[in-house]
């Protein structure tokens, strides 16, 4: 089997195990989880909680100490953890199959057709 055919097969063996990997994720992760709360407000007797990021209290806290710079990586840490969660690590895991495997696709369409490696390595076609 020459290198372009390799390519192009593991291309789609890592597409279809990436897909079936975040189908299964998908099916048995549940809903994603609240996230963690660092006060709770009691509204009527209920009682709700509040994550750090939508508290004013907390904002101003990270802006005092770390600027508006310090918000916006605080607000990009919480999404970049939101998304190896739940339902998000599937749709994740699907997009890092897909991107993966149209690497290895365009890696084996800019080889030669044909183009065999011997034991160095080196292309001998």
């Amino acid at each position: 089997m020459d290198l372009q055919t390799r390519l192009y097969a593991s291309a789609w063996a890592v597409l279809l195990a990436g897909l079936c990997g975040a189908a299964a994720i998908w099916l048995t992760a549940g809903d994603d989880p609240a996230p963690a709360a660092s006060q709770f407000v009691v509204v009527d007797g209920k009682t709700y909680p509040i994550a750090p990021g939508e508290s004013k209290r907390y904002v101003r806290d990270v802006q005092r100490f770390g600027g508006k710079a310090g918000v916006l990586f605080d607000e990009l840490d919480r999404w970049f953890a939101g998304l190896w969660q739940g339902r998000s690590l599937a749709v994740t895991v699907g997009w890092i199959a897909v991107l993966l495997s149209v690497g290895l696709f365009l890696v084996g369409w800019i080889q030669p057709a044909g183009a065999e490696q011997d034991d160095e390595g080196d292309p001998s076609g």
